[in-house]
């Protein structure tokens, strides 16, 4: 007779069932999740009033070996000069004595490393570079967390969610404005967001749902654990260290509350047409049929995120309709948007539909062939062979990303600056035998570099 079973904490191993069914469980993200995260996400699903009372215990020495696992293996130390080729050794000592020292409140995270990497703008973003064990923990308390938010996160929001990427945002914003009544566009840029999240609000948002007060004393911690910039302590009294790993999951709770379910409740109260909101981690816009509507959410959300330094809200007028009524007011052609690394723009086929389409933001592409002259520079006098191999590297990956239907003629635009830089640098490498173009041709037969292609096909 099967024993009954009683109340217990969050996730807690049932007594009841046979061995299949506390193998993997397929979840709502279609991915595969230990049977005790399954429980706790079954948990989520099942009541949306739910608090979490005792969840720390799923940060067990197995889900602290699934982070080690899911960490890049050349990742950067931090401030403790620990690297990952070192720490697997006595791997399975380590993550025991770590997990002790979670449970136990003697672990202590340690101050991010400052680094700064160029933006497409001119200008430097901050990223933080943790130690090792705060690299783990953090990992192995997203993966906890996931399993409960995941439950709550509403449909428009795509970014660092399992399953869900940047291709399906910018499909979803295609699909709004081909086959729904978009006729305004509104483009907003949060500026610094990252940088500026308050930390109480933070608790208080992750309070709604998690009541363990061991978790949230850690992510306490996390926020206030400072960075070390060339050797400076620095408190940190606001904001989240951009590359933490709990920090896109921090992220995403915190514009949950405070963006995405408030949008959904003014939609309700004031929307007299369609309107839809599509985000991407801190880079959102939002899609109008009516401009008055456009125009009144507009002057909400600068109150509402205002704290939150948004750069700019520009209002376009869009759609399969945007250049007929611009022409008949003599306004020009309609006007184009960026959101994650293209512009979009309203076009024809030959056939005379309306269609949208898109091309690489030329912010984006001049940036990244500027950092592409610099590594070709550090890299002149390596082998022509393996020089060769690190530019189809990035070729294929730029094609990964860029390669949608439409923007054939930005990537062999970027190919071929590729070429010329390449071509340049082999110049530079000695005065004796000049190198001419027809000797640089019959080299790239030998040394061919990937042609463009499309790797996201859109029918129309």
């Amino acid at each position: 007779m099967a024993t009954k079973v009683t109340s217990r904490p969050e996730g807690r191993p049932r007594q009841v069932g046979s061995p299949e069914e506390r193998g993997q469980v397929r979840t709502q993200s279609r991915r595969n999740l230990p049977a005790n995260l399954a429980r706790v996400s079954e948990a989520a699903k099942r009541s949306r009033q739910a608090r979490f009372t005792a969840l720390l215990h799923h940060v067990d020495v197995e889900a602290l070996n699934r982070a080690f696992r899911r960490l890049r293996r050349s990742a950067a130390p931090g401030v403790d000069g620990m690297t990952v080729k070192a720490y697997v050794q006595e791997l399975e000592t380590r993550l025991r004595d770590l997990c002790d020292r979670v449970h136990s409140g003697r672990y202590r995270p340690l101050p991010a490393r400052r680094i700064y990497i160029p933006k497409a703008d001119g200008g430097e973003r901050p990223l933080g570079i943790l130690a090792l064990e705060d690299k783990i923990v953090q990992g192995a308390v997203a993966e906890m967390l996931s399993a409960v938010y995941e439950m709550d996160f509403v449909d428009c929001s795509y970014g660092f969610r399992p399953g869900r990427s940047a291709h399906q945002a910018l499909r979803t914003v295609h699909k709004a404005i081909m086959s729904e009544r978009v006729n305004w566009v509104l483009d907003a840029d949060v500026s610094r967001f990252f940088d500026s999240v308050d930390h109480e609000w933070m608790l208080r948002m992750l309070k709604h749902r998690i009541a363990d007060p061991r978790v949230l004393e850690l992510i306490r911690q996390w926020l206030e654990a400072g960075v070390m910039d060339n050797g400076t302590y620095a408190e940190t009294v606001e904001g989240t260290p951009q590359g933490a790993g709990i920090s896109p999951l921090l992220a995403n709770v915190f514009l949950h509350y405070a963006l995405d379910l408030w949008v959904r409740q003014w939609q309700r109260r004031h929307a007299n047409g369609q309107m839809r909101l599509v985000r991407y981690a801190d880079d959102f816009l939002l899609t109008f049929e009516r401009r008055a509507d456009a125009v009144q959410m507009r002057a909400a959300l600068d109150d509402r995120l205002g704290k939150f330094h948004v750069q700019k809200t520009r209002l376009i007028e869009f759609g399969r309709f945007a250049a007929e009524r611009r022409g008949r007011r003599g306004a020009g052609r309609p006007e184009t948007f960026d959101f994650l690394g293209f512009t979009h723009y309203c076009a024809r086929t030959r056939a005379g539909r309306f269609m949208v389409l898109r091309k690489t933001q030329r912010k984006r592409m001049t940036a990244k062939l500027k950092e592409l002259r610099r590594q070709m520079r550090r890299r002149m006098h390596r082998p022509v062979r393996e020089q060769g191999e690190w530019l189809t590297r990035v070729l294929r990956g730029h094609y990964a990303y860029y390669g949608i239907t439409g923007n054939s003629r930005s990537l062999a635009r970027f190919r071929h600056q590729v070429v010329r830089a390449w071509h340049s640098a082999l110049k530079r490498r000695g005065q004796r035998h000049r190198l001419t173009w027809a000797r640089f041709t019959r080299m790239l037969q030998v040394f061919p570099l990937p042609p463009p292609h499309l790797v996201h096909v859109w029918r129309y």
